[in-house]
């Protein structure tokens, strides 16, 4: 299960980040599947929150960089104005709220936002953190109690498939990254195109 945890670590650092995945929930997905397979619920909980606070520093760092436009770049612009007014107003309670709740409410826009509007770096690794850890931990407990339980079930209804769904599963989790990052690569090249307008100007 070294493995699974080392994959757990790496899809909940993209899922936190700007790189979108079509898959929403893949990293409490992930988490219940290996601790309900006997992988130690501690150390995946873990990784799955090392993870997730790597990936959120990072699309924090992309909006205190960016700065509005930012959100503009990665988000559409009735979404980003409403957004911007909720966490200019809520801050650091915007951030908890939206690492606590779980799919499909969406996490990247709170945290790019809260880079871009000025929420600190200590104040976002605080709140975010703990939420996180709480989030994962909770995940990891419930799938430590209820998960064999899970498995007994998924293999008496769906004997045979079992392992087919798990290869489907892990193929889509593969295709899913893969898309978000080609996605990520287009978003960036399609940012830094000098725009008609501006060519015309010169």
């Amino acid at each position: 299960m070294g493995f699974g945890t080392v994959g757990l670590f790496v899809v909940s650092t993209i899922d936190s980040s700007i790189i979108p995945l079509p898959l929403p929930g893949s990293t409490d997905l992930l988490l219940i599947l290996l601790v309900a397979h006997r992988a130690n619920p501690i150390l995946a909980a873990s990784a799955a929150i090392a993870g997730s606070i790597l990936g959120g520093y990072f699309t924090w760092s992309a909006g205190a960089k960016g700065g509005e436009a930012a959100l503009h770049r990665y988000l559409p612009k009735r979404f980003a104005k409403r957004l911007s007014g909720w966490v200019e107003k809520n801050g650091i309670l915007a951030v908890t709220v939206s690492a606590l709740l779980p799919p499909p409410f969406p996490l990247m826009p709170f945290l790019l936002a809260a880079g871009a509007l000025g929420v600190s770096r200590n104040r976002f690794f605080a709140s975010f953190s703990l939420a996180r850890a709480f989030r994962y931990s909770m995940v990891a407990w419930l799938a430590a109690v209820y998960g064999q339980v899970m498995v007994r079930a998924f293999r008496h209804y769906l004997s045979g498939w079992s392992t087919i769904i798990l290869w489907i599963y892990l193929s889509l989790m593969v295709a899913a990254i893969l898309y978000g990052v080609w996605k990520f690569r287009r978003q960036g090249r399609t940012g830094a195109a000098p725009q008609p307008a501006a060519l015309s100007a010169k």
